[in-house]
Formats: C-alpha cells, sequence, structure tokens
C-alpha cells in the first residue's frame, strides 16, 4: 500500500487525505442520526394518549427527556398551541430549519468531497502522464513497452483510487440528505397531529 502510495505521488496522498475525513463524517452523522431517530407511529400513539387524558405536563417531561427534534418540535406546539396562526408557525419553522441544520452539519461536505475526488483522480493521472512521455522523451529510441505500460498504470492509479472513494462517499451524502428530508417531514407531521388532537380536545 505505502509502495502504491508513493507510486501515485503527491495527489494519491491528498486522496487517501479525503478518504479518512470523509469515513470521520459518515460514522460521526450515521451515529448523530441515529441519537435523534424517533419511532414516529409509535411517539404519535404515545401523544394522542397523554392529550386524551389531559396529561400535557407529564408529555412535556417525556419530551425534555428523549431529546430528539420530533420529541422538542412537539413540546413546542404543545407551549405554543394558543398564539395566533402566524407567530406559531414561525416560531415552529425556526425551530425546526435549526435542528435541520443541526443534523445537516458536514453533510454537505461529503458532497463537495465525492465531486472533487474524481477531479483530483484526474489531475493526478495527467500529471502521470505527462511524466511516462517526459520518460520516453528523454529514452528516445531506447524506450521498451514495459516502461510505456509501468507509467500508464501508475499515472492511472490515482483515478482508480479517487473513483473507489467517490462512490461510497456520494452515495452516503444523498442517504444523509434523505434522513435529512425525513427528519423534516416527521417534524410537520408531529406538529400536525398535536395541533389537530389539540382542538379536538378544546372543543
Amino acid at each position: 500500500m505505502v509502495d502504491l502510495a508513493l507510486k501515485g505521488g503527491i495527489v494519491l496522498w491528498v486522496i487517501f487525505a479525503f478518504s479518512v475525513i470523509s469515513l470521520s463524517i459518515i460514522l460521526e452523522r450515521i451515529y448523530t442520526f441515529r441519537c435523534a431517530k424517533m419511532h414516529l407511529p409509535q411517539f404519535i400513539r404515545e401523544i394522542k394518549e397523554y392529550l386524551q387524558q389531559g396529561r400535557k405536563k407529564d408529555l412535556l417531561g417525556i419530551c425534555e427527556r428523549k431529546k430528539s427534534p420530533l420529541s422538542g418540535i412537539c413540546a413546542l406546539a404543545i407551549q405554543n398551541f394558543k398564539l395566533p396562526e402566524a407567530e406559531k408557525e414561525k416560531i415552529i419553522y425556526q425551530f425546526s430549519a435549526s435542528k435541520v441544520r443541526q443534523l445537516g452539519i458536514r453533510v454537505k461536505a461529503l458532497g463537495i468531497i465525492g465531486h472533487i475526488l474524481p477531479l483530483l483522480g484526474l489531475l493526478g493521472t495527467v500529471i502521470g502522464m505527462i511524466k511516462t512521455f517526459m520518460v520516453v522523451e528523454a529514452a528516445g529510441s531506447s524506450v521498451n513497452p514495459g516502461m510505456l505500460a509501468g507509467g500508464i498504470w501508475e499515472a492511472l492509479l490515482t483515478t482508480a483510487v479517487a473513483l473507489s472513494v467517490a462512490i461510497p462517499t456520494l452515495v452516503a451524502y444523498h442517504y444523509l440528505e434523505g434522513r435529512l428530508e425525513d427528519f423534516s417531514s416527521q417534524m410537520s407531521d408531529v406538529v400536525f397531529h398535536v395541533e389537530r388532537m389539540l382542538k379536538e380536545k378544546s372543543q
């Protein structure tokens, strides 16, 4: 592996550095998302049960202990239910947007890394090909096919490594982006159910 890295040059070391950064972001974000995850149907059943029994304080205590964006927006919807509609929507929107931003920290960096890596690989290949043809030119008539083939595979090495890192990075990026959209949608669902149940209770 070290021998291959030396043959690939500085560009390959940069690609390796990006691979470490990418992996650390993916693992950290997946852990964060797992901590924030809640089983939505079960949570909505709990909300309905507590609100039907008039136990808003108990429900607020549960929301505080769970420390999830879904429980947080549930508490916010209950606490601000009697505010004017426009003011209430603004508060809920700001909370939801803030939580999505927190969950999405460094996710966009994965997209940037995933798009930069193939370009770095291409750059490494171009540099390697230039060096190969410089060697061929210097060798003159004594050039042999083995020399040419060796230089070409070393040049192509950076592109191969870059693509092998870029593909899983982009897969992880789109997966995490999808999870962010799910969290945003679930927070909207929680607000809808809380407000509907509180309205039914107040009638």
